[in-house]
């Protein structure tokens, strides 16, 4: 019997994996979290061979602590809308597997059987994605640039913020649209998170 811990902040959705999981033979949910807090309390409570976390509860951070916590314990993270970057971060936080939310649960729950056996569990589109995206090309202070830009902030207040001129910025910007191929810093924002760099 594989026994599984549920950690999904949307009661509805933790209800639907629950019901889905419970349902196979050699499947049993011994614990269940709706917030990153309660995540390694359960685990450790619940001993439960696989977590199945959903990137949004935060689960970056709760698959590195599950790791770290609960070594005997794989994770298998979840995203309503995967990209290449959440594979990659994923697997940088130790986690095992990592699917789509929108996949068929007979491979859900075929998922949960690899990681339980020690092996690795992504969906195969997501797995050519994630190696077909290019290592990081950007530097230490590129990436603290394109951060705040990510957040809306213009030229003037990256540079108060960074303590750097504001042709400085600028120069900075036009360097990491070169280097992402993107047509604006919007654009390369999204290629940024998309690959992981962010």
């Amino acid at each position: 019997m594989i026994r599984i811990l549920i950690a999904e902040h949307l009661p509805l959705v933790r209800r639907g994996l629950l019901a889905t999981l419970g349902a196979e033979p050699d499947l049993r949910v011994v614990a269940e979290a709706g917030r990153p807090e309660e995540v390694v309390d359960a685990a450790l409570a619940g001993g439960p061979d696989v977590a199945v976390v959903d990137l949004d509860l935060p689960g970056l951070p709760v698959a590195a602590q599950l790791t770290e916590q609960a070594p005997g314990c794989g994770v298998l993270m979840l995203s309503a809308a995967p990209n290449p970057g959440q594979v990659r971060r994923a697997l940088a936080a130790n986690a095992l597997g990592f699917m789509s939310l929108c996949v068929p649960p007979e491979r859900l729950a075929e998922g949960v059987r690899q990681v339980a056996a020690g092996r690795r569990a992504i969906e195969t589109e997501l797995a050519v994605a994630a190696l077909q995206c290019a290592d990081n090309p950007l530097t230490r202070r590129e990436l603290d640039v394109l951060r705040i830009a990510a957040g809306g902030a213009r030229s003037t207040e990256i540079a108060d913020e960074l303590f750097l001129s504001v042709g400085t910025v600028r120069n900075h910007l036009s360097r990491i649209m070169c280097k992402t191929g993107a047509r604006n810093r919007l654009d390369a924002v999204r290629i940024a998170s998309d690959c992981g760099w962010l």
